[in-house]
């Protein structure tokens, strides 16, 4: 079997470091990974996909054919609806930052943005699942929005949809950070762990909307 995840979302976010966590972690747990990555026009700002693939006994390519993605975790909202759309199908499962970044073309005022609540509706009937939920705000709480890319990563660890353990992902996470730096990603990791297990929003006040599917 192989788990063929996307991590999605714009320059800046933070998504190529989270893709290296979680491929660090499946190779701590005795995996084979291949990960690739796709940019945008802009190497800020523009739309950023890393492909992680991960395997117990096979090797496979670096990028994960069209509509064959099992785990899509999309750290802007409209990143993982084009995601969904172009790797997805009905049985991949979603875990998604609501949280907008809004283009320069819709913060000059020439373009319009999507309702945040109508690209989760979206992702919602075609998948299988979603887990839904502002991870830049709690990132924010913790002392820093650049964080939410850790805190996506938790809740893709809590979300127990890959077959690695949560220390796996701490051990990487720990080795990648020193300092300050380290306790700050690993409270943000943890803090996505909880809100994967419905532990969190008690303490945040954060939205969160699980979807188990059809």
């Amino acid at each position: 079997m192989v788990h063929n995840l996307i991590i999605t979302g714009v320059g800046g976010q933070g998504t190529v470091l989270a893709s290296h966590v979680v491929a660090a972690a499946a190779v701590e747990s005795g995996f084979l990974v291949a990960v690739g990555e796709t940019f945008g026009a802009s190497q800020r700002g523009g739309s950023v996909t890393s492909h992680v693939r991960i395997s117990r006994y096979r090797r496979y390519g670096p990028l994960i054919p069209r509509h064959r993605a099992t785990i899509i975790v999309g750290f802007e909202p409209l990143e993982t609806l084009r995601a969904l759309l172009n790797y997805g199908n009905p049985l991949t499962r979603v875990i998604m930052n609501l949280h907008p970044n809004y283009p320069l073309g819709v913060l000059s005022g020439a373009d319009t943005y999507p309702e945040t609540q109508a690209l989760m509706e979206a992702v919602r009937r075609i998948s299988a699942g979603v887990l839904a939920f502002n991870a830049t705000e709690i990132a924010h709480h913790m002392g820093s929005p650049v964080a939410a890319n850790m805190v996506m990563t938790g809740a893709l660890a809590g979300s127990e949809l890959l077959p690695m353990a949560v220390p796996a992902y701490e051990k990487v996470i720990g080795e990648l950070f020193s300092g300050p730096a380290r306790q700050l990603n690993l409270k943000a990791f943890r803090a996505g762990v909880l809100v994967a297990r419905g532990d969190l929003p008690a303490v945040w006040g954060n939205q969160v909307v699980k979807d188990g599917g059809k």
